[in-house]
């Protein structure tokens, strides 16, 4: 049978996912509205963000709820703690999207630098972690978090690309130099909401597993086992 707090946790994870889809279109709506150069469509998803800051309160007063109501311990004490750790990274990734939708604005003022290729790529990569990253937690699914950490390297690398092809641009032609930084921008936010997406990972091999991954902590562990 089911119990009254087993319940309010099936609702925190009922919440926590609706959050991380409203994340996950911003950041889609934000890279539409670049690539196809839609003013009006940045400008509403900058609206929309309110939705995901009501989101992160409420969830972190249910969180503070079930904590002094049940004082859990074990597995619900990480599984709390950990839903209000994903609960600000899922923030943190809506006020990323809002900044690519204000650069997008200022882009659309002027000629299209360049075809958009590596940006749309890197946006299609943290859409998934995102995804990912909340489905393992769903889950209790580690592997799937582990994923979701080696394919930050993915962004990384997409990220310097990026950076590396916007900085020819800029030293060939100053008149460039406003609009590639205004995309290094964007190109850095996508490369922030991957390392929130990672951070919600680590977050979940600890609460499935009590073994703590972050700054490489369990490899150091094993060494010692050595």
């Amino acid at each position: 049978m089911t119990t009254h707090f087993q319940q309010e946790l099936n609702k925190l994870k009922e919440n926590l996912l609706k959050m991380a889809g409203l994340a996950e279109q911003a950041i889609s709506n934000a890279v539409e509205a670049l690539v196809d150069r839609n003013t009006a469509l940045a400008e509403n998803m900058i609206k929309e963000d309110q939705k995901i800051n009501e989101m992160e309160i409420l969830i972190d007063e249910w969180c503070l709820k079930l904590l002094a109501l049940h004082q859990p311990m074990a597995a619900d004490l990480r599984f709390i703690t950990s839903a209000m750790r994903i609960n600000t990274e899922l923030e943190r990734i809506g006020d990323q999207a809002v900044n690519i939708a204000e650069r997008v604005i200022s882009l659309n003022q002027e000629p299209q630098l360049k075809p958009y290729i590596d940006i749309p790529r890197m946006a299609l990569i943290t859409q998934a972690m995102v995804k990912d990253v909340l489905d393992s937690f769903v889950n209790g699914d580690t592997n799937l978090a582990r994923s979701v950490c080696e394919d930050d390297d993915l962004v990384d690398a997409l990220n310097d690309q990026v950076f590396r092809e916007l900085l020819t641009y800029m030293m060939s032609d100053p008149k460039t130099i406003t609009r590639a930084v205004h995309l290094i921008i964007v190109s850095r936010c996508l490369e922030r909401i991957a390392d929130h997406a990672t951070n919600i990972a680590e977050g979940v091999i600890f609460m499935v597993k009590a073994l703590v991954i972050k700054h490489r902590a369990d490899a150091k562990g094993e060494e010692k086992k050595k």
